[in-house]
C-alpha cells in the first residue's frame, strides 16, 4: 500500500467520521440550511472530507487508471491540470511568434482586421530575421499602386462559357458539419458583401451556402454529396440542378486535401440528420462512406473527361480540381493527359501539407503532402513547361492569414489564395484545437446548436468583410512597395529564403524551366525522371 493510499484510508477512516460528528455538534443536530449557513467552517471540512472519500472509494474500486488507483484523488489533480494545460501554455507561457498553427501575433492580426481596429505594429518586428528560412521581399525606391484592372482574376478557358472574375482572396473549402450553420451562413454572407467567393467543401451545397447569395465554388468530393445515387456514384442530373443556380460561380474537383491527403472519411449514421441527408442525397440515420479515390473515374485521362462532363453539365462554367502535390509522376501524368488529350481544367487548386480546418490523423497530418509554397512552385513551373501555363489559372491555399502569405504564394505562382482557418478566426474562433469534439468554445466548428448559436451573423459576417478587404489592401501596398503595380508581374525570384550564405530568391533555391522545355531533350534532371515515368493512361 503506497504512502498516498494509507493517507487516503487516514481522511476517510478517521477525519469523515470526525468532521461528521463535529458538524452535527455545532448545528445540534439540525440539518437545516440556515443552520448549515451558521457554522461554515465545520460544513466545510465535512464536505472536503465526504468528496475526498468518496472520489477516493470510486478510484480505488472502478478506476482504470494507473494513477489514479495508486494516488487516489490526488491524480486528478494532475489530469485537471493536463486538461488546461493548452489554455495556459496559449495566454501564460507562449511568446507572441512561437505558437503552431497560427502565433499569437497572427491571430492578433486577423482579429485586429475583422473587428477594423489599428493592426500596426509598435516598437519593431518580434520576429527573428535573420534565422535560416526567414522569407522576406525587397523593397523598390520606384513605389507604385496596384491598378484597378490587376486587383481582380478571370477565371476561365477556351471552352469555358460563363467566365468568372474573383479576388484575389477567397473563403478555402469548409463544408457544413464541419462548421456550424450559423459559421457558414456568416461566410456566405461577409463574401456577399467583400464581392468574394466562398467555397462549399465536399460537404454539399447547404441552405447555409446560400443564405445570403455570396458566390459560391461547389466543391465536389468523392462522395458526390449533393449529386449522387443511392449507391454513391455520381448522378448528372441532381448535379446539373444545383450547378445551375445562378450563385455556383465555378466547380471544383476534390482529389485530396492537404490535412489528410489520399484518405477517405466515415459520416456515422448518429450525425446523419434529417438536414444532414437533405442537403447530402444520403439515407437518414445511415452511416456515409466517402472513398479514398473518385469511382467516376481512376485515370488521368478519366478525370479531365470528367472535368469536361461537369463543365458541359454546370452550363461552361469554369470547372478544375483541387489536389495537395504527392508523387510528382502522378501530377506530371495529368499534363500528360491535357497534352494528348487537348481538355484542360480551367483552374486548379494547390492544398499545402500544413492546410486542415477540421480532424485528420495525426501521421496524415504531420507527414503526407508537399507544404504549399514547394506544390505551388513546382505545378506553376510544370505547367509552364508543358506550355500550358496561360491557359490554366492557379489558387494556393495553405495558412494564409495575412498579405504576405498572399504575395509569396502569387509570387511562386499563384492567381489567387484561399484561406480557411483565418476566415475561421475571423469569425471569432481561439485555436482551442476542439475541431474534432463538437465542443468548440466559439461555435464555429460544431453541430451543438447550444453553442453555433453564439455567432451573430450579421456582426461576423461584416467582421469577415472586414478582415478579408485589408487583407488584400496589405497585398496590395508590399506590391506598391515593391514597385509593382500588376501582382501578375510577381515572379519567385521576388522572394527571398534566408540561408546560411545569405538570402536566394525561390529561382536559384529551386529550379525554374522555361516555356515548353518539358516538351524538348533539355529536360532538368530535377524534372526528367518523374517526367519520363509519367504516362496519361494511368496514375
Amino acid at each position: 500500500m503506497t504512502p498516498v493510499v494509507r493517507l487516503y484510508w487516514a481522511v476517510a477512516l478517521i477525519l469523515l467520521p470526525l468532521s461528521t460528528v463535529w458538524l452535527l455538534s455545532s448545528t445540534n443536530g439540525l440539518m437545516s440550511l440556515q443552520a448549515l449557513a451558521a457554522h461554515p467552517v465545520p460544513l466545510t471540512c465535512f464536505l472536503i472530507t465526504l468528496a475526498w472519500t468518496l472520489i477516493g472509494g470510486y478510484e480505488l474500486l472502478f478506476g482504470v487508471s494507473n494513477l489514479r488507483r495508486n494516488y487516489p484523488v490526488l491524480a486528478n489533480i494532475r489530469y485537471g491540470l493536463e486538461f488546461i494545460r493548452p489554455e495556459i501554455q496559449q495566454y501564460f507561457i507562449a511568446n507572441n511568434t512561437e505558437e503552431k498553427p497560427f502565433s499569437r501575433e497572427r491571430r492578433n492580426l486577423v482579429y485586429r482586421r475583422a473587428k477594423g481596429a489599428d493592426d500596426t505594429l509598435p516598437f519593431g518586428t518580434q520576429q527573428d530575421i535573420l534565422a535560416e528560412g526567414y522569407h522576406s521581399l525587397l523593397h523598390s525606391l520606384k513605389a507604385t499602386q496596384v491598378a484597378e484592372q490587376y486587383k481582380r482574376v478571370v477565371f476561365g478557358g477556351i471552352e469555358c462559357k460563363q467566365p468568372y472574375s474573383a479576388s484575389r482572396l477567397n473563403i478555402s473549402a469548409m463544408s457544413f458539419g464541419s462548421l456550424s450553420s450559423t459559421a457558414i451562413a456568416a461566410l456566405n454572407k461577409g463574401a456577399k458583401l467583400g464581392g468574394f467567393a466562398h467555397n462549399t467543401g465536399e460537404g454539399g451545397l447547404s441552405d447555409y451556402h446560400l443564405s445570403h447569395g455570396g458566390d459560391i465554388i461547389w466543391q465536389i468530393g468523392t462522395g458526390y454529396f449533393g449529386c449522387r445515387n443511392p449507391d454513391g456514384s455520381f448522378n448528372p442530373e441532381a448535379f446539373t440542378q444545383r450547378a445551375s443556380l445562378e450563385v455556383v460561380k465555378m466547380i471544383e474537383i476534390k482529389l485530396s486535401q492537404g490535412a489528410k491527403p489520399s484518405h477517405g472519411g466515415v459520416l456515422p449514421g448518429a450525425k446523419v440528420t434529417a438536414e444532414i441527408a437533405r442537403i447530402r442525397l444520403v439515407e437518414e440515420g445511415k452511416t456515409v462512406l466517402s472513398p479514398a479515390t473518385h469511382p467516376a473515374f481512376n485515370t488521368p485521362k478519366g478525370l479531365l473527361e470528367f472535368v469536361r462532363q461537369l463543365r458541359e453539365l454546370s452550363g461552361g462554367k469554369p470547372t478544375g480540381f483541387k489536389l495537395c502535390l504527392g508523387k510528382k509522376s502522378e501530377f506530371l501524368a495529368i499534363v500528360k493527359a491535357m497534352l494528348e488529350t487537348g481538355i484542360l481544367p480551367d483552374f486548379i487548386t494547390i492544398d499545402g501539407a500544413e492546410g486542415g480546418t477540421g480532424a485528420a490523423p495525426v501521421e496524415f497530418s504531420n507527414r503526407l503532402g508537399t507544404p504549399c509554397l514547394e506544390a505551388t512552385y513546382y505545378i506553376h513551373q510544370v505547367l509552364r513547361g508543358a506550355g500550358l501555363r496561360n491557359s490554366i489559372k492557379l489558387i494556393s491555399a495553405g495558412q494564409t492569414a495575412s498579405g504576405f502569405d498572399m504575395l509569396e504564394k502569387i509570387a511562386v505562382g499563384a492567381d489567387t489564395v484561399n484561406a480557411a482557418r483565418a476566415m475561421m478566426l475571423a469569425l471569432g474562433c481561439v485555436q482551442a484545437q476542439s475541431c474534432n469534439t463538437n465542443k468548440c468554445p466559439s461555435g464555429v466548428a460544431t453541430q451543438d446548436p447550444y453553442r453555433a448559436r453564439a455567432i451573430d451573423v450579421e456582426d461576423k459576417s461584416q467582421r469577415v468583410a472586414n478582415y478579408q478587404r485589408l487583407t488584400v489592401h496589405a497585398f496590395e501596398e508590399l506590391c506598391g512597395a515593391m514597385g509593382i503595380d500588376n501582382p501578375g508581374d510577381l515572379t519567385p525570384a521576388d522572394l527571398y529564403s534566408r540561408c546560411e550564405l545569405g538570402l536566394k530568391h525561390y529561382d536559384q533555391i529551386y529550379q525554374p524551366l522555361l516555356t515548353g522545355q518539358l516538351l524538348t531533350d533539355s529536360i532538368p534532371e530535377q524534372y526528367r525522371d518523374d517526367w519520363h515515368k509519367a504516362t496519361a493512361a494511368s496514375f
